[in-house]
């Protein structure tokens, strides 16, 4: 799930999406919850919570990687609005520290590197164009499942012939304020430990 939240941008409205689709979608507003679901199947994709400041903080929660007790949360707001939908989600950290355990050239291209990188849990091998990345380093990976605040969703991917699973990320795609305009991953400081959520 991808949570949004941008008061200067548009607004005091937390945007939730849950997956992207190109088919038909339909909307159903019940006070200050709007519902999008495909026409079709009702199936939900997302929500907007209008006012939202006015029924929760946003500041206390990791908007990245969300936690049980934010969902019950986002079900009781939309309880208080005449909305009895659950969301069924898979709150595993998608946003986690990672480490570069090892990195090679291409076979294929000479501007991306094969990276085997340790994620706490497992070992991912992650196809990376970032010009920095070296072994090494800790980084930011977002899993497979994980939508980037750009609405990308990372999916298992083959670049040139070779299997990637996850994104080593950018500051930038991170949407972290003032980020760095050269391209680059995000190189963390020995104080994050592997395996842990990365919180912005």
């Amino acid at each position: 799930m991808q949570v949004v939240y941008n008061p200067q941008g548009i607004g005091d409205v937390l945007i939730l999406t849950l997956k992207q689709t190109d088919q038909n979608i339909t909307t159903r507003t019940s006070k200050d919850v709007t519902k999008i679901s495909i026409s079709d199947s009702n199936e939900p994709v997302g929500y907007n919570i209008f006012n939202i400041s006015k029924k929760m903080n946003v500041a206390d929660y990791d908007l990245l990687n969300v936690s049980q007790e934010f969902i019950d949360k986002i079900e009781t707001i939309f309880n208080e609005n005449g909305l009895e939908d659950k969301l069924d989600l898979d709150l595993s950290p998608k946003f986690v520290v990672g480490y570069v355990k090892d990195k090679q050239e291409h076979e294929d291209s000479n501007k991306l590197s094969v990276c085997q990188v340790d994620v706490g849990d497992e070992e991912l091998q992650i196809v990376c164009g970032a010009p920095n990345v070296d072994a090494g380093q800790k980084v930011v990976v977002a899993k497979v499942g994980a939508i980037m605040p750009s609405g990308l969703e990372i999916k298992d991917s083959t670049l040139r012939g070779v299997q990637s699973t996850g994104m080593i990320c950018s500051a930038k795609e991170l949407n972290i304020p003032d980020a760095p305009k050269e391209k680059g991953i995000l190189v963390l400081d020995d104080q994050f430990e592997v395996g842990s959520p990365f919180k912005l």
